[in-house]
């Protein structure tokens, strides 16, 4: 039997889900945090999150889910990942995150787009 891992990667949570391939059916569905993640805003108008976190939350889902259904991920046939909208993350050649990721919140720029379609 085989199944398929979905994962929501959101600013407030992480979302994942656990399908039956041949059903179609949810085998099991978790959140992680229960309350919702925080936003760094270290001046006005911004809005990062370090992708660690999301990491660490992606981590707890998955082994939630494993958990409450009782079925081996190694079955897990593939994986699919929806993410927040316009965050960029920067890494470093290993991969590694370089600094918190701005995310889709964040209006540091507003008036920089602003003053390029004056």
């Amino acid at each position: 039997m085989g199944y398929l891992l979905g994962l929501d990667i959101g600013s407030s949570s992480v979302k994942a889900s656990l399908l039956d391939i041949q059903s179609g059916a949810i085998v099991g569905s978790a959140t992680s945090p229960q309350t919702e993640l925080p936003i760094l805003s270290p001046q006005p108008g911004f809005a990062e999150q370090h992708p660690d976190t999301w990491w660490t939350h992606v981590v707890a889902a998955v082994k939630s889910i494993a958990a409450i259904s009782g079925k081996n991920l190694g079955d897990v046939a593939a994986i699919g990942i929806s993410y927040q909208m316009h965050g960029l993350v920067l890494v470093n050649e290993q991969g590694a995150p370089l600094r918190n990721a701005i995310i889709w919140c964040d209006s540091r720029a507003v008036e920089i787009g602003a003053d390029a379609f004056k």
